[in-house]
């Protein structure tokens, strides 16, 4: 097992009304959900302890949360100089983008020598102080998907783990969470096939559960990012086990190979699910990161912007993350919505 090192998940990441048997009921938000209107029916998928679902249809939103994927864990800072390495440059582009309308910042951290992703404490601690010293309302939403990477073995001996691997459990995965308590801590709710080879990240239920339950007593609230429809259905496994307070604050990654496709339509079916206490946010890589915040916005969600999913302010123009939050707020109001403040997010998330 080789630890600490992260590799292989981030760099593929980096590199890539009505209805039968319903009734539709209009709560004072203005937001229709069918409900069953046979006794009895349950939504296909649904855990009978909760007794049934509803589907929720949102209009579009029109108070908007920006969020800034600062730098990822990926191989990309040796393709652009705008991807922060040091605790410092983390820092002073979480702040930059603040600046520029972020209302939360979502934080990796890289060794300073390598610039690959790691887990140390001390270096998410570092940039958590370097932000806490200039904004103190700024939401910080760090990562707690590191250590589960897994790279198999050739197919004669798979057991034979490759460099890349770093396999921890739920427990471990939250050391800095539990040293630093950022407002945020995000979940990947289910493994995964990652890229064409033998990469796999790995997040198990047992696992989940117990990141679920440690991170509630800590009064951190969980990010769920959901990669495919399996990691939706034990998002809401969770919640209906009680394992998640609401409002449930739900990441729909989009187009990171092979999770969920880049196909809005999926993406209706996925929002569809989501509960009525859920608030949600939607994003693609590269090119598509403009056009899935709009769409996003038109579902009922918020934005996800960063270096962590795309380097280019347009083709050819490598972006700084302030200006790629520039833009998506320029997106946001052109649209007739408007751009929560840091101050605002926390009582959509109901933050401290």
């Amino acid at each position: 097992m080789f630890a600490g090192g992260g590799v292989a998940f981030a760099d593929r990441r980096a590199a890539y009304a009505g209805s039968p048997g319903l009734a539709m009921e209009w709560n004072p938000g203005g937001v229709a959900a069918f409900v069953p209107a046979t006794a009895g029916w349950q939504a296909p998928g649904a855990d009978s302890r909760s007794g049934g679902s509803t589907m929720t249809v949102r209009g579009m939103n029109r108070n908007v949360i920006i969020s800034c994927a600062v730098t990822g864990a990926g191989d990309t800072a040796g393709r652009s100089e705008h991807v922060p390495v040091t605790p410092q440059q983390i820092a002073d582009s979480a702040l930059e983008a603040a600046r520029a309308g972020a209302a939360i910042v979502h934080c990796h951290v890289r060794d300073p020598e390598t610039g690959k992703g790691t887990r140390t404490v001390a270096l998410y601690r570092e940039v958590v102080e370097r932000i806490r010293e200039q904004d103190d309302e700024v939401v910080i939403n760090l990562t707690a998907g590191m250590g589960g990477d897994l790279v198999v073995g050739p197919d004669d001996d798979p057991m034979a783990w490759q460099a890349g691997t770093d396999l921890v459990g739920g427990q471990e995965r939250l050391a800095h969470v539990e040293a630093i308590r950022p407002d945020i801590c995000s979940m990947d709710c289910g493994s995964l096939n990652f890229g064409n080879n033998n990469e796999v990240y790995v997040s198990t239920p047992d696992m989940l559960r117990i990141m679920a339950e440690r991170v509630r007593e800590l009064g951190v609230r969980p990010e769920l990012e959901v990669f495919d429809t399996g990691n939706l259905w034990f998002a809401e496994t969770m919640i209906h086990e009680g394992l998640i307070d609401a409002p449930y604050w739900i990441q729909l990654c989009l187009s990171i190979p092979y999770g969920t496709p880049l196909d809005v339509g999926i993406l209706q079916a996925m929002v569809n699910r989501l509960p009525e206490e859920a608030e949600f946010t939607s994003f693609g890589l590269g090119p598509m990161q403009m056009p899935m915040a709009a769409q996003s916005v038109m579902l009922g969600g918020h934005v996800r912007v960063g270096l962590e999913d795309n380097l280019y302010l347009e083709r050819g123009v490598l972006a700084t993350n302030a200006q790629l939050v520039e833009k998506v707020a320029r997106i946001v109001e052109l649209m007739g919505a408007s751009v929560q403040t840091p101050a605002e997010a926390r009582q959509t998330l109901k933050l401290g």
